[in-house]
């Protein structure tokens, strides 16, 4: 089992293992078939509101982290249904945001990678 995160703009790869948009938009300028994704998981990206405050600031990381921590708590079946696909298998977390590394998908992975643990 293993999680991994991809900017969904990079090409599709069979190394991917199951494709999973974690953002609330669907990303500009791409469209649906070139996508290639499994799933989109709408209901599992931050709230507008703490995208817009975090805004990609390295400063609010740390906070950013905790506050999307605390909304995922709240979405238990969707985080065990993300658990399983992780248990199955590669999943690959695939975000829009030109932050590679403190975006979103990352702290998602950071999330279940947690759950997973005995």
């Amino acid at each position: 089992m293993a999680i991994y995160t991809k900017r969904i703009y990079e090409n599709p790869s069979n190394e991917d293992g199951y494709r999973v948009l974690v953002d609330q938009l669907w990303p500009r300028g791409l469209k649906k078939e070139d996508a290639r994704i499994d799933r989109w998981v709408k209901e599992i990206a931050p709230t507008t509101e703490l995208r817009k405050w975090y805004n990609h600031d390295p400063e609010k990381w740390t906070e950013f982290r905790r506050r999307y921590f605390e909304e995922l708590d709240r979405c238990p079946e969707t985080v065990s249904e993300l658990v399983e696909l992780a248990r199955k298998g590669k999943v690959t977390f695939l975000f829009s945001s030109k932050e590679t590394k403190l975006n979103n998908a990352s702290a998602l992975k950071e999330y279940i990678e947690n759950k997973l643990k005995p």
